[in-house]
């Protein structure tokens, strides 16, 4: 995954369509009802805004994004506002470099980029980075409207994305707002998936199994026998 095509959104004189400048209500609700906990991480972060709302109520948040000029920006909000956030270069599809695991973890408007073939990848880069329990948060712009919105995702694509094969459980999916450059107050239509970190089912048959296979066989003998000796 390169970084060229995004790096260039930060290069233009005018901010870059989901560059607005502070964080995304959406995230605000989630984090003054604890939904944030344990080290975080803001996969696609962009310039910031949303890792640093997170990370000003004290919590231990990595940004990490694939453009290297959002990242220097995010960095200089931070020691402009006197907040401890990291802020990373790392790919998406290869979280596991990070060699670090995560509580909690914010998507706010990088899932609905990736093609339909491009998202498993993603899905499992993100499992990757996680254990059982740990809780992730998917914003990304829905169907209902969908000439209104580039890249719309139906309620069906994300369950299709993430379930138990691929390690994750869908709690819900809300119907909210997301802000952009391009709409107006109201927003766009978007969905807001909240998802639990599971383990997938193809290694819970496996553990069952292993352990009934185990129970099964007969008690091993641990009586020693004695070498015998031809005549």
């Amino acid at each position: 995954m390169t970084g060229l095509p995004w790096n260039a959104s930060y290069l233009n004189d005018a901010p870059a369509p989901w560059d607005i400048d502070h964080p995304q209500p959406v995230i605000v609700r989630l984090a003054s009802h604890g939904a944030f906990t344990g080290s975080v991480l803001d996969a696609g972060c962009g310039t910031g805004e949303n890792a640093l709302h997170v990370a000003s109520l004290g919590l231990a948040v990595l940004g990490v994004d694939i453009a290297e000029t959002a990242l220097a920006i995010a960095r200089e909000k931070a020691k402009d506002r006197g907040i401890d956030a990291e802020f990373a270069l790392a790919d998406a599809f290869q979280l596991a470099r990070l060699r670090r695991t995560f509580e909690t973890v914010m998507d706010c408007g990088l899932f609905h980029t990736f093609d339909a073939d491009e998202r498993p990848r993603y899905v499992a880069s993100l499992f990757s980075v996680t254990e059982p329990g740990a809780m992730l948060y998917v914003l990304c712009f829905s169907d209902a409207a969908p000439d209104t919105v580039p890249h719309p995702i139906s309620q069906s694509e994300l369950r299709a994305a993430f379930n138990p094969t691929t390690g994750w459980q869908i709690a819900a999916i809300e119907a909210v707002r997301v802000q952009t450059t391009f709409h107006g107050d109201d927003g766009a239509p978007a969905w807001l998936a909240t998802i639990k970190r599971i383990q997938t089912v193809a290694r819970s048959i496996a553990h069952s199994t292993t352990r009934s296979v185990a129970q099964s066989l007969p008690a091993p003998n641990h009586r020693s026998t004695a070498p015998t000796s031809s005549p």
